[in-house]
């Protein structure tokens, strides 16, 4: 059954979806699609302490509630990540919920849902299966007033927004919208005019580009004599970074970033060029030019099918071809003419 609440009541809204980086992201659009149809609506979100600055983006938040299980699980038996947890308990208890909505589908984001407290005829929400090669747990179906059954292919944006419309009973029928802050940094190593960049770096090997691609892309994307930005996260990383930026005209090794210097960077470029990782769909959810790379993981799970100005290339055991890329970046120059 829908939630009843009229649109002109106030909500208090809980939304829990602790991580990772992109799924955050992927989670954004809930928000809007919520203050669209509850203008007046209280959302608090849970989020794993890593992903706090991003979610302080979304304006529209009215708090957030830190989550450290990672951390955590390391000193459970000291005092201070005991203190820790109990403040944590103690935050997420503060408030009577309307509506608990939790979209990652696990044991341990279903706890903290158990855990919330809600409203006189408030009710917790949650998925009732996982899409194809998600780690959802059935298990987490016992917290769950509502279970929301998705399809298999269900889009990772499209999911959250699915179980906040079927607890609320609205429709889903306008694009994806992020609502993202922009940032105002301007770090010392920042271009001054117009760069690209290469998101490279990833978790999976199967899911990174041959370093003879990226080294080819660079040689076609000369014309426009723009810098390109190569960031990194670890040691390795860096060290494949390094021995691209031999090969490319204008490359720039980047100094380690902090997380809100990847979001400005992606940000304010004029082209993103990335494999299928959080900082490639931090730029498309900012709507920059943006191409994504899928080498190893299905496309239709995170490909950005907002916005004209994102091409998605590549699939599931296919990665794209840099003539591929090359007639995107066209495409993309052609719509910013």
């Amino acid at each position: 059954m829908p939630f009843c609440r009229t649109k002109q009541a106030t909500m208090k809204i809980l939304l829990i979806r602790v991580s990772s980086l992109g799924d955050v992201l992927h989670n954004m659009p809930m928000v809007d699609d919520l203050k669209t149809h509850y203008p007046d609506a209280q959302i608090d979100w849970v989020v794993e302490e890593a992903y706090v600055n991003l979610v302080r983006l979304q304006p529209k938040i009215n708090k957030i509630i830190p989550y450290a299980l990672r951390r955590w699980r390391k000193t459970w038996r000291d005092k201070a990540t005991r203190d820790e947890f109990k403040s944590f308990y103690r935050e997420l208890r503060k408030e009577a919920y309307d509506l608990v909505l939790e979209t990652q589908g696990l044991f341990k984001t279903g706890l903290i849902m158990g855990l919330a407290r809600t409203a006189p005829n408030g009710k917790k929400v949650g998925l009732a299966n996982g899409t194809e090669g998600s780690g959802y747990e059935g298990i987490s179906r016992i917290f769950h007033n509502q279970s929301v059954t998705v399809d298999r292919h269900t889009h990772a944006v499209l999911r959250g927004r699915l179980v906040a419309a079927t607890a609320c009973g609205y429709a889903v029928n306008t694009p994806a919208s992020f609502g993202l802050d922009k940032l105002n940094l301007n770090p010392e190593w920042m271009p001054q005019g117009h760069y690209i960049v290469f998101f490279h770096g990833t978790a999976g090997a199967s899911k990174k580009w041959a370093r003879s691609n990226w080294i080819s892309t660079a040689r076609d994307l000369q014309i426009k004599d723009w810098p390109i930005l190569l960031p990194w996260g670890n040691a390795e990383e860096k060290q494949e970074a390094e021995a691209m930026a031999e090969h490319m005209h204008q490359a720039i090794v980047l100094p380690k970033l902090t997380m809100q210097e990847a979001i400005v960077l992606a940000q304010r470029a004029a082209l993103v060029i990335g494999v299928d990782t959080g900082l490639t769909h931090i730029a498309a959810a900012y709507e920059t030019p943006t191409i994504e790379l899928y080498c190893d993981s299905p496309k239709w799970k995170t490909e950005g099918n907002w916005s004209p100005k994102i091409i998605n290339l590549g699939d599931q055991g296919k990665p794209p071809s840099v003539a591929e890329v090359e007639i995107a970046f066209e495409t993309l120059l052609r719509m910013q003419e």
